[in-house]
């Protein structure tokens, strides 16, 4: 479908990749990453042909149709939001222009109409409209946005219209920048469903590990100017590079080891008469060996502690019978909520439903027609994007806005955390009033980061920052001993952090004193409750009426089949329960039994007496390791269920 060979790209001198070749079918899922500034974004505009490769060549298969969805600003004009997501592909415009003539046309051939009328169904016609609808409710548009026009709504609206016309245009390749930076979870978790059944190739840059995870099933790496490829999703990525790493790390070091045993003899007997030959083969073996670079890794280890705030009261944040709307729309109508000390909660909920609104009724940024908001003992506040718009001076460098805050910290230490945050080298020095809407967005969390507040509102703070910064970010957070109440659409990110979740839907907020899994597996288990309860039925009438007697009579068969049904039903699901605990605890208990007799074979001499015999174990080792602890959070969560059902 597509290759590419020994393709390059530089600039100002400065090589961007080099000897880049690739090979996609139609069945691939690949995931593309890298630093920021790696060249993902140019490899794109490269395949896409906005602009030319300095060496190599790409090739397409013969009518293959690309898709390509940007990582920022794309056009809106005065179509509607449906027109854009249905905006049809040159092929189909052509073949309805086709179609029409014909069925103008008294004397068309009947046989050509149909031909035609083949091609059109061929290429969804028919369909477009009602799968445009389905795809936008999917990317969480309601139905009254389907109308208005799409440049009166905001840039991520504008790009999820664009997103959900290609996916009803499906092309045979499609590439993808950074699709999830404009969805929020619900749209985000559609979306990844859908793509899993999607019939063309998928290319994707992508910063959210969880969502490369659940799609792709290769991973291609930009790093130091070349390009590797590996199978499977990202955490597969993760333990291949790792081990790649630690061979090629190995690998170096005896060669160098080699080398300078080479060297010592040349510069012991080099001089000699008798030696010199044996010195000169020497040489020339150490000028003839294909020299292994050294390892360079680009993931810096994140070893030092962020400043930590003041200690607050336990309720740190209160809404008490809170009424909010926007002008006639209600947001919200009685509304309790509180906010404890430590406590990491994550808003989820669907689009529109209010959760920002939330976010900024606890920060203080709107303030409720009735009702009052408590801020606890001690509490200061910090909201993301208050730093932001208000907080950073444009007349000050990057370094110098780090250091406007009451903390005091060395240079080194700023330009460490500004580093882990992509401000390196020189970009410390650059004003802030020519910095990017992500540039100022990750400045802006440094700030926080350096001088933090002991509760933190956020409102999707992963977006524009790489897996790196998140890492950082997370690091930070997790250090962190204050309250945070974030927004987010990084499951990754939500698993890692959030111990406490809060469901806002229809100007309710219902809580669950969890983490993010405990949520899923407690809604999960609440709709399974609803599927199965028995259905309402209404009282039967009083009197001697015997027809009334009959039905009462009827009421009671019907009321105590669906009881038995239940019984059943619960039954099947307790021994389906009690089985799958079994099992795991089987697997589980064979997984540890392998462990233990390679922990002996690691710990044994004999093992690295034979060649490569360690790095096997190892590996080995690593893939039971992964796969119990897969296991130990499934039997956990099997074993939460068989307690709730056995209750």
């Amino acid at each position: 479908m597509l290759t590419l060979a020994d393709v390059s790209k530089g600039y100002a001198g400065r090589t961007l990749f080099a000897g880049v070749s690739l090979t996609l079918t139609r069945e691939d899922r690949v995931g593309l990453i890298g630093a920021n500034g790696a060249g993902k974004s140019t490899l794109f505009s490269i395949i896409l042909g906005q602009e030319p490769a300095d060496t190599g060549e790409v090739t397409f298969q013969r009518g293959i149709r690309l898709g390509h969805l940007p990582q920022e600003s794309a056009p809106a004009g005065d179509e509607t939001v449906l027109e854009l997501a249905t905006g049809v592909s040159p092929e189909l415009v052509e073949t309805q222009r086709r179609l029409r003539e014909l069925r103008a046309c008294p004397d068309s051939d009947p046989a050509e109409v149909h031909e035609w009328e083949r091609r059109f169904e061929d290429l969804g016609g028919p369909d477009l409209v009602p799968k445009a609808k389905q795809v936008l409710a999917g990317l969480s548009f309601r139905q009254r946005d389907f109308d208005r026009p799409a440049r009166e709504m905001s840039g991520g609206w504008v790009m999820r219209a664009h997103l959900a016309r290609l996916l009803v245009q499906e092309p045979d390749l499609l590439m993808l920048d950074e699709p999830t930076n404009h969805l929020d979870l619900e749209a985000l978790l559609w979306f990844q469903g859908y793509l899993k059944t999607y019939p063309g190739a998928i290319l994707i840059i992508s910063h959210d590990r969880e969502f490369l995870n659940e799609l792709v099933t290769s991973v291609i790496e930009l790093r130091h100017g070349r390009m590797f490829r590996y199978r499977g999703n990202y955490d597969d990525f993760l333990e291949q590079r790792e081990a790649n790493e630690e061979h090629l790390l190995a690998a170096f070091k005896n060669q160098q080891r080699e080398i300078a045993r080479l060297e010592r003899f040349i510069e012991r007997f080099g001089a000699k008469n008798t030696k010199a030959s044996q010195a000169k083969a020497k040489q020339k073996q150490i000028d003839r060996m294909e020299k292994i670079a050294a390892p360079q890794s680009d993931e810096a280890t994140i070893d030092f502690a962020f400043p930590q705030p003041e200690r607050s009261g336990l309720k740190v944040v209160t809404l008490d019978r809170v009424h909010f709307a926007y002008d006639r729309t209600v947001v919200y109508d009685s509304l309790d909520f509180v906010a404890e000390r430590g406590q990491r909660t994550v808003l989820v909920g669907p689009n529109g439903a209010g959760k920002s609104t939330l976010l900024k009724l606890l920060a203080g940024v709107l303030t409720p027609q009735a009702g009052e908001r408590r801020l606890g003992h001690n509490v200061k506040v910090g909201y993301y994007s208050q730093y932001r718009v208000e907080m950073l001076k444009p007349e000050l460098t990057v370094l110098e806005e780090a250091f406007n805050t009451p903390q005091r910290f060395t240079e080194t230490f700023a330009r460490t955390v500004l580093g882990s945050f992509l401000f390196r080298g020189d970009d410390v020095f650059k004003r802030v009033s020519v910095l990017s809407g992500g540039e100022k967005s990750r400045l802006a969390l440094v700030k926080l980061l350096l001088d933090p507040p002991n509760l933190l509102l956020m409102d999707e703070p992963t977006t524009h920052l790489d897996l790196a910064s998140v890492d950082a970010l997370l690091y930070a957070l997790q250090q962190f001993q204050g309250t945070v109440v974030f927004i987010s659409h990084d499951v990754y990110f939500i698993r890692q952090l959030a111990n406490h979740v809060v469901h806002v839907q229809n100007g309710r907020v219902t809580a669950y004193p969890g983490d993010y899994q405990y949520y899923l597996d407690k809604t999960a288990a609440l709709r399974m409750a609803a599927q199965t309860a028995p259905p309402k039925t209404a009282a039967a009438g009083g009197g001697r009426n015997p027809a009334g007697n009959a039905t009462a009579a009827q009421e009671r068969r019907e009321r105590k089949r669906a009881e038995a049904e239940q019984r059943q039903e619960r039954a099947r699901r307790l021994r389906e329960a009690r089985q799958a605990v079994s099992r795991l605890e089987q697997e589980i208990a064979g997984l540890e039994t392998r462990q233990a007799e390679l922990t002996r074979e690691l710990e044994a001499p004999a093992t690295y007496a034979e060649p490569g015999r360690a790095v096997i174990v190892n590996r080995e080792m690593q893939e039971v390791l992964a796969r119990l602890a897969n296991l130990t959070a499934d039997w956990e969560a099997a074993a939460t269920r068989l307690h709730e059902l056995e209750a």
